[in-house]
């Protein structure tokens, strides 16, 4: 099996991240101005990005 505990720890906590960041835009839609709940969506993109792709390059799979 490809990735370490630490490798784990790590895609684990990058998700975790995403998810806080996803919440926070759902959160902010209809009470943040526009500007706010864009740069909040943009956030939780990139992060949900950096996870999958960390993910993908510790434990296999193409990019």
């Amino acid at each position: 099996m490809k990735g370490s505990t630490s490798e784990t720890a790590t895609a684990e906590l990058l998700m975790k991240q995403a998810l806080d960041a996803l919440r926070r835009y759902n959160e902010a839609k209809g009470h943040a101005s526009p500007e706010e709940v864009e740069r909040l969506g943009l956030w939780a993109v990139s992060l949900m990005t950096e996870a999958q792709e960390y993910q993908l390059r510790v434990f296999g799979g193409p990019i």
